[in-house]
């Protein structure tokens, strides 16, 4: 069972249950953590995104994009396009699943949350500002950032003079802890289009109460925007052969 696409596929589970899930315990009515706040919002994303590494690479992907941006970004730096496809399917898939464990965890407190938006929040982002060319530019630069700064990480130069492999996570998580509070404030720093279509369509399809629309006006942009980011930055990280 174990392998590439399951692995991809369970640590972006891990991902979304453990990230939407912090953003629903900060945003739902009645919970503990209710109106907690931005930081423990990074936080818990950026130690989801720890998680879900560990468990994608125990699970048999090696890789642990978690993340089509990032999938696309490594797959046009190394020119291999083989995993391109499966590995998508497998996070969008993943993502979903996901959301819907958020759904079923925090169960009664959909009911006593009369806002709908802050339903729609616990499982895919929206902009602080609706402006489509400057919320799309934020998902490109965050996703660049993303996609490149990881790439330095686990660069030669890195590997040969810095920490250890098995930091590599730890360190991850570190990252996207920094995107989310130096850049996350636009648009909530989708910079996964996995992380916020599949829980997008699991908003649109599960029997939430009072969950109001899921805003598919919007859905494009944290889907374009990392996209064309992470090619960017692995346009670069090949003309640098990292």
């Amino acid at each position: 069972m174990v392998s590439p696409f399951f692995g991809e596929f369970a640590g972006t589970l891990v991902l979304i249950l453990l990230g939407d899930g912090v953003v629903a315990g900060v945003l739902l009515k009645r919970s503990k953590a209710e109106s907690a706040g931005w930081m423990v919002i990074t936080a818990g994303w950026a130690l989801a995104v720890m998680a879900g590494v560990f468990v994608a690479i125990a699970c048999g992907s090696k890789d642990a994009f978690l993340n089509p941006a990032v999938t696309l970004g490594f797959a046009i730096s190394s020119g291999n396009y083989s995993k391109l496809v499966p590995f998508v399917a497998a996070e969008l898939l993943g993502a979903f699943v996901g959301a819907a464990l958020v759904w079923v965890h925090y169960l009664p407190h959909w009911k006593e949350t009369a806002d709908s938006s802050l339903k729609l929040a616990v499982f895919c982002t929206g902009p602080a500002i609706r402006n489509v060319v400057a919320n799309l530019l934020s998902e490109i630069i965050g996703t660049f950032v993303l996609v490149f700064v990881a790439g330095a990480i686990f660069s030669r130069a890195v590997a040969k003079d810095g920490p250890s492999a098995g930091l590599g996570p730890y360190l991850v998580g570190c990252l996207v802890w920094a995107i989310g509070l130096s850049l996350g404030g636009t648009t909530g720093y989708a910079i996964n289009p996995a992380r916020d279509l599949g829980p997008r369509i699991a908003h649109a399809v599960l029997p939430i109460s009072g969950k109001g629309h899921s805003d598919w006006g919007y859905a494009s942009i944290p889907v374009l925007g990392p996209l064309v980011g992470g090619g960017l930055a692995g346009i670069l990280l090949h003309t640098l052969s990292f």
